[in-house]
């Protein structure tokens, strides 16, 4: 018995010391019980971080080295560190898709946030930014209990190009500024902004992905390992790149990973263009870079870019790849060595720099010791963490259409509720893909069934509605009912990784049950649809039997309480869509390979995103409804912008790029390049008062239109400001926008050169024009905003 009690007193011992938060008995290195390695100067935390680096560097092998360029990268006992699993993935809470992270034990689960694109839709980079300091907190309490990893390939900050695309449910939306505001938002909250690890150190190891053109998966025969990206250096400036720029700029990212796509003819991953130059030069990244999953493998195995696998780890290495995940740079890299196409010294080591800065900054060299010790089981779906995730669902619903209105219904008025739909009781398709295990869920059934008796009818068996069995008891169900709601929509089988949508309908027969019972319902009918693309709902839209529409994406654990809370009116609505929902006919004749952004009428390719495409649409990004009504004005914005020459440039144009664009080439532009951009901004003061009877939280939308001279190839319009503020009924708050001048007013022409057109500017808020201004060169380089 004796074994048997010592083996339980460890296993109490363990669990104690967890449970306080303590870290596990082990570390990753510098152990300091570890006599061998413990006063070796890469274990000396107070040593500047790059003398421990190159010291560490140079007492490893060669062969150590190559098995330190894999995410499972292999231990090295002889110096005291041990194995480490680089993937692990924090999209939207803490999950196990990635193997260095899984549950169990005192972690069960982790907090489940709004898959995000819902939580995009609430346009509050300060929520963003709060949900990641929460996934941190989580992720650093189950690396200190031996769960979890620190380095999270997470977030995706890929443009929603085109409304097909399967993942499109995992970034921001279309709009490349909402986008990268979202990145180094959620970036700063992952990595630690509170200053708790100390100068440069982090919290976790956040990254931007994939870099670059990515957004098609599997698509009528073409998937992501087969694709070439045919990118104009326009497009790339003002749209593709836009949102990483951000990200490592204004986030301060430690990571960016390539894409399996070639873009112009050439594998992401092996593009020293895009990733020495761009990334790390030019945009300043301070950390690493890492391949998305085998795409070493990739563009040798299905590209044949390279001939060798020795020369694609080469062309890898080279390029400015530090990391690979996948097996491939550990089985080659050595022989690519040996073979004289690549250097020890130049290239493995520059490369081991980089990724063992990140985990020197991490404290993974400190032994037990960091700031974050004391985070542990308690800290992980904690009641505070399980409200934000309820609260960012309410910010991120947003309401389509109210008619009447009939939206909120009443708890008096309405004490039976027939509730159907495929999505009606569903748990996991509410936290979508790249999701973990939730600390629970809250069933839209189950939400609802909080306020109000329920009649529960599924009308379908799943979202894929193959046939009618099941009607005939929903349509009973909402003829017995006070009011009707239907939770339609998609889920994981109709839009995912590796599965882009052929349509924008709903699938199989849900549009004939969703008419059926809104004929049929007694009281008021309510549609909820969880997607994470956008659904052509047209038939919903014009139907007057269908008194409300709710688009609910896929709202996290607690999706059911904030949907319900939204049609009760517990909550007031104030998410707005971030992309726009087309009709089905806006893909015909589109490919999605086609990657474009502006429209050609000649070709008849419509364009894509609010920005370029100017022809029928189902809700424009932007859209969103709610209980009160917001009223804003300008209170003061200045009427003319003196743009300062930087005093070596005092031409106010050159080519716009091909010599098409009369605008640029009369003389009506400057670049970027040539003002005096760094505290160049158009300050805007905004009133906004809530004349309803609620209070409310209203989403501001600002808008740049450049001159009407500046060519087809804008934008029509392009979002430079957004602040959601909170107004309570029958009062006002003033809102302070400082526009960036050169990065928000300026247009990019077909040479990828970033521009300021002259001229006169309009700023709208949604629809409403509200202000125009002129902006001039400044004489003699000497510049003033004037009021």
């Amino acid at each position: 018995m004796a074994p048997i009690c010592f083996f339980l007193l460890i296993l109490l011992q363990t669990i104690s010391s967890q449970v306080a938060g303590e870290s596990p008995t082990t570390s990753f290195a510098c152990n300091p019980k570890d006599a061998s390695s413990k006063n070796l100067p890469f274990c000396r935390a107070k040593l500047p971080i790059h003398v421990r680096v190159r010291d560490l560097i140079g007492r490893l092998t060669l062969q150590e080295k190559v098995k330190l360029l894999v995410n499972s990268a292999k231990a090295v006992p002889r110096l005291g560190i041990g194995d480490y699993e680089w993937w692990s993935e924090a999209l939207h809470g803490v999950s196990n898709v990635g193997p260095g992270t899984k549950f169990g034990g005192e972690f069960p689960g982790a907090t489940s946030f709004p898959q995000v694109i819902t939580t995009a839709a609430s346009f509050n980079a300060s929520l963003w930014e709060a949900i990641g300091r929460v996934v941190s907190d989580e992720a650093r309490a189950m690396y200190n209990g031996g769960m979890g990893g620190l380095t999270y390939w997470s977030p995706n900050v890929n443009i929603l190009r085109d409304p097909r695309w399967g993942r499109g449910q995992e970034t921001p939306g279309e709009d490349p500024v909402v986008v990268g505001s979202y990145a180094a938002s959620y970036v700063r909250g992952l990595q630690g902004n509170d200053g708790g690890g100390g100068g440069d150190r982090l919290k976790v190891a956040a990254c931007c992905k994939h870099f670059t053109a990515y957004d098609l998966d599997n698509w009528n025969g073409v998937d992501r390992f087969h694709f070439n990206a045919k990118v104009s250096k326009q497009d790339m400036e003002d749209t593709f790149d836009v949102p990483f720029r951000m990200c490592v700029k204004e986030g301060k990212v430690a990571s960016v990973m390539c894409s399996y796509n070639q873009v112009n003819g050439v594998p992401t991953c092996a593009d020293p263009n895009l990733l020495k130059k761009l990334v790390r030069a030019e945009w300043g990244l301070d950390g690493y870079i890492v391949s998305d999953c085998d795409s070493v493998g990739v563009f040798y195995d299905n590209q044949h870019y390279t001939s060798t696998p020795e020369e694609a780890a080469a062309a890898a290495l080279k390029a400015g790849l530090d990391l690979d995940c996948g097996p491939f740079l550990g089985l080659h890299t050595e022989n690519a060595v040996n073979k004289g196409l690549l250097s020890e010294v130049d290239h493995i080591d520059q490369a081991l720099a980089n990724t063992l800065t990140v985990q020197m900054r991490l404290g993974m060299f400190d032994g037990s010791s960091h700031p974050y010790a004391n985070l542990g089981p308690r800290d992980v779906c904690s009641p505070a963490h399980q409200q934000l995730a309820l609260e960012a669902a309410t910010q991120g619903i947003v309401l389509l259409k109210n008619r009447g209105p009939s939206l909120p219904l009443s708890i008096r008025r309405h004490p039976t509720v027939a509730v159907i739909g495929p999505n009606s009781d569903v748990t996991v398709t509410m936290i979508g893909n790249y999701a973990g295990v939730a600390c629970g869920y809250t069933t839209p059934l189950q939400g609802i069934g909080k306020y109000t008796r329920t009649i529960h009818q599924q009308g379908c068996s799943n979202v894929a509605c193959k046939d009618d069995t099941l009607f005939s008891a929903a349509i009973d169900a909402a003829r017995q009912a006070d009011a009707t709601v239907l939770v339609m929509g998609l889920d994981q089988s109709i839009e995912a990784e590796f599965r882009d949508r052929v349509g924008l309908l709903l699938p199989g027969r849900q549009q004939e049950l969703i008419s059926k019972v809104a004929e049929s319902s007694k009281g008021p009918t309510i549609l909820v649809l969880m997607s994470g693309g956008p659904v052509d709902i047209t038939f919903a839209k014009n139907n007057p039997r269908i008194a409300g529409v709710v688009w609910a994406g896929y709202p996290g654990q607690a999706g059911g309480q904030a949907i319900a809370d939204i049609v009760f009116g517990i909550s007031n609505p104030g998410g707005k869509l971030p992309m726009t929902w087309y009709p089905e006919e806006y893909l015909k004749n589109l490919e999605m390979t086609d990657m474009g952004m502006r429209s050609s009428p000649s070709k008849r390719y419509p364009g894509r995103t609010y920005r370029f495409y100017k022809g029928p649409i189902v809700y424009p990004f932007g859209h969103g409804l709610g209980y009160t009504k917001f009223v804003q004005t300008v209170a003061s914005a200045p009427t003319v912008v003196a743009i300062p020459l930087d005093g070596h440039h005092t031409e106010t144009s050159t080519s716009a790029g091909n010599g098409t664009s009369s605008f640029a080439a009369a003389g009506k532009a400057i670049r970027v390049t040539h003002a005096k951009c760094n505290k160049l901004s158009l300050g805007v003061d905004v009133d906004v008062r809530n004349v309803g009877n609620r209070d409310g939280s209203h989403t501001l939308l600002v808008y740049s239109s450049p001159p009407a001279a500046a060519g087809h190839w804008v934008p029509h319009k392009q979002l430079v400001a957004f602040e959601k503020v909170y107004v309570p009924a029958k009062t006002q708050r003033r809102v302070r926008f400082n526009i960036h001048v050169c990065k928000y007013l300026s247009v990019v022409d077909r040479s990828g050169i970033r521009r300021i057109p002259m001229g006169r500017h309009h700023l709208h808020i949604g629809d409403h024009l509200i202000h125009s201004f002129s902006i001039q060169a400044a004489s003699l380089g000497l510049g003033v905003i004037k009021s």
